[in-house]
């Protein structure tokens, strides 16, 4: 992939956000990533989507300075950042702030696996950060955010749990690429959405079994998977 078929990609990612309900104002942002040159293409800070072209994207390299560009970009760029260089086969990064998922992030609560719909998605539940400390918040707040990310992500694989809530604050997802991102953050809104009317109807529910778990996504995901068409897998799709 080019650097100009990146733009318009994350172009495009950026724009879906508001068409899949997954943003209010201007509160997300769509990276992506070329690991070969190891530049990332992200949305600036504030610019409304409809009003958003590729040529307003702003080029940043793995050390956060900026290449190209005459807009500032988005704040959450360090964040972006520190995924990118620990999380090393991932190609996109979505934050927003989804309502339900939010809602699960402000309760510093994991979204637990009640059902085969989110184990299409997720191998587990989604976890949520700790909340962040005093010095962390009052230094360089984007990055220690992508820090704490990293920090509850030592034990768990972030290919097959490409979602993570950061405690009080909101969503991230990523993806092998931008438009992969964004539709993790489709399958994590609605994941949440489920999960908060599972709670509500019987708070005392259990999660999916292991066994059934594993059966709905390794199909998608595993190395002998079945579901869907190779040409299909980043395009939000029925059964």
């Amino acid at each position: 992939m080019t650097l100009e078929s990146l733009r318009e990609e994350v172009c495009q990612a950026n724009q879906n956000l508001p068409r899949y309900g997954l943003v209010t104002l201007t509160w997300g942002n769509v990276s992506g990533l070329d690991r070969e040159q190891g530049l990332m293409v992200i949305k600036p800070s504030g610019v409304e989507y409809d009003r958003l072209t590729p040529a307003d994207l702003v080029i940043l390299d793995l050390k956060g300075r900026v290449v190209e560009g005459r807009l500032r970009p988005s704040s959450d760029a360090p964040t972006h950042l520190e995924l990118y260089r620990q999380f090393p086969t991932i190609g996109g990064v979505v934050h927003t702030h989804s309502r339900h998922a939010t809602i699960f992030a402000q309760a510093a609560r994991p979204i637990p696996c009640f059902g085969t719909t989110h184990a299409d998605h997720f191998h587990g539940e989604v976890p949520v950060t700790r909340p962040l400390r005093k010095p962390e918040i009052e230094g360089d707040y984007e990055l220690a955010t992508g820090q704490v990310i990293v920090e509850r992500f030592a034990r768990l694989n972030p290919e097959h749990i490409p979602a993570v809530l950061v405690a009080h604050h909101g969503p991230f997802t990523w993806g092998r690429t931008a438009s992969e991102a964004v539709v993790n953050s489709v399958a994590l809104e609605e994941v949440a959405r489920m999960a908060l009317g599972t709670l509500a109807l019987a708070p005392q529910a259990a999660p999916l079994s292991p066994h059934l778990l594993d059966r709905h996504f390794l199909r998608k995901h595993g190395p002998g998977a079945y579901y869907g068409q190779a040409d299909a897998k980043e395009k939000p799709h029925s059964k």
